[in-house]
């Protein structure tokens, strides 16, 4: 991505306009490249965080989870050091969630039973 593509991007009303995030963005692709050439995928590597399998939590409510979590912070730290930016362990532990790397659905809930279910049904319940 040259300079005049920031420009533009800086320019287009239908993005976040925020020069220090679209700058992130160009960094943060270019450090997964090099995290895509060094572990074969950037999947491969951040599910290595949680150690390749979704974690299952047991909340009784949502208010009993947590905003994020020692994995979370790891993962954090890891892409701050290869450079990354706007990457802290909330929005990281956030994203765990959304991608399925963590369950955090309180027992009993509908949620909760569905996704455990898919998990065993798909062997991805196995010790880490």
């Amino acid at each position: 991505m040259t300079p005049e593509d920031e420009l533009a991007l800086l320019n287009d009303p239908s993005i976040v306009r925020n020069k220090l995030k679209i700058k992130a963005a160009v960094k943060n692709a270019r450090g997964s490249l090099k995290i895509i050439e060094e572990h074969g995928s950037l999947s491969k590597y951040l599910w290595s965080f949680v150690g390749g399998r979704p974690m299952v939590n047991h909340w009784g409510s949502f208010q009993e989870v947590p905003v994020k979590t020692a994995e979370a912070e790891e993962m954090s730290k890891a892409l701050k050091k290869r450079g990354f930016s706007f990457v802290g362990p909330t929005i990281l532990y956030a994203f765990m969630q959304a991608c399925g790397m963590v369950l955090d659905h309180p027992v009993g809930t509908p949620q909760h039973k569905k996704v455990l279910r898919y998990l065993k049904n798909k062997k991805l319940l196995e010790k880490r």
